[in-house]
């Protein structure tokens, strides 16, 4: 079944019409054709489609990065990375079903890949709890890190989260030092760390897995300190100020790179990536594979120098 966002209306209206014009000229029940009828209408979705999504606010991007159709994790993971084998387990507490990760390789070339998965439907939703991932999701991917960083493996992290889980349990269990343990340690690695945010990057719950040399975000992924709806409830205390909280935060890939908070943007087809999976999938092989080429280049002492740069910089203020 297609989903359509609120935005996507217009495009699904024409659409309709067309298949109703379709279905009237397949049964030949009029002796009318009604080919240029088609024709126009098939401009006319073109047209509309290419003004709708050329002209994205940041709110609908946000939309757009929680689309139910868009790939997750485990769908690039088969499309990107060749021998997937997964591993399980944090060796303190359970295996978080939301935080998946295991060895794979890429051109020959041998990586520890890590990411945040949610669920098609119900069941599998609660299995991956929607992608928020308890303090054992945290430690198992800290487990499987320090496990790449002693066999010389460069790691890579796929971010698709709303935040990591806030629930009681995860208290109880230490999120916060959960994921304030992945930073620290992040940063120390000596292996090349990338890391992708392929949908929602909400909070610390996208941070815990976030700290690397490089940071990439697909086109219509988001990446934001808090939800655009969080935002709204605290400061305008009103739901109705979701868009402008979007706008005001500056999460959305072109506004994250103009400061400097991701290095690169990698591209997806008109409507999104759930329009062509394979596509993007293989400028994501592409992005992956130059980068690790070009991070492993580098001497360990000038790569770990960099990182700790590159997040020393962030930030801007101004005196008045």
């Amino acid at each position: 079944m297609k989903h359509t966002l609120e935005f996507e209306k217009p495009i699904a209206e024409l659409e309709k019409k067309l298949d109703e014009l379709k279905s009237h000229e397949a049964s030949g029940s009029l002796s009318v054709s009604f080919q240029e009828e088609i024709a126009l209408i098939e401009k006319k979705i073109r047209d509309t489609r290419e003004t709708i999504f050329s002209n994205l606010t940041a709110h609908q991007r946000v939309m757009l990065a929680r689309h139910p159709k868009r790939p997750y994790t485990l769908d690039y993971i088969r499309e990107v990375f060749d021998h997937f084998t997964e591993l399980h387990g944090d060796r303190l507490f359970a295996d978080d079903r939301a935080m998946v990760g295991g060895f794979a390789s890429i051109d020959d070339s041998q990586v520890m890949v890590i990411g945040t998965q949610k669920g098609r439907d119900t069941k599998e939703n609660i299995l991956r709890n929607f992608g928020s991932a308890h303090p054992e999701g945290y430690r198992k991917a800290m487990r499987l890190m320090k496990m790449a960083d002693k066999f010389g493996l460069p790691i890579v992290t796929l971010i698709d989260t709303a935040g990591a889980y806030p629930g009681i349990g995860a208290e109880e269990r230490h999120i916060a030092e959960a994921i304030a343990v992945n930073l620290r340690e992040m940063m120390l690695l000596e292996v090349p760390i990338l890391a992708i945010v392929i949908g929602e990057g909400g909070s610390g719950g996208a941070l815990g897995i976030g700290v690397a040399d490089k940071v990439m975000i697909l086109e219509n992924a988001y990446y934001s300190v808090i939800s655009p709806e969080g935002c709204a409830a605290i400061l305008w205390k009103s739901s109705e100020a979701v868009p402008q909280a979007a706008e005001c935060l500056r999460i959305t890939a072109d506004q994250l790179k103009s400061l400097k908070l991701v290095d690169q943007i990698i591209p997806e087809p008109l409507g999104g990536a759930q329009n062509d999976v394979s596509a993007v999938a293989t400028s994501m092989r592409q992005v992956i594979s130059q980068t690790l080429k070009q991070l492993g280049s580098m001497g360990v002492s000038d790569r770990m120098k960099a990182r700790y740069d590159r997040f020393r910089a962030f930030g801007q203020f101004i005196e008045s």
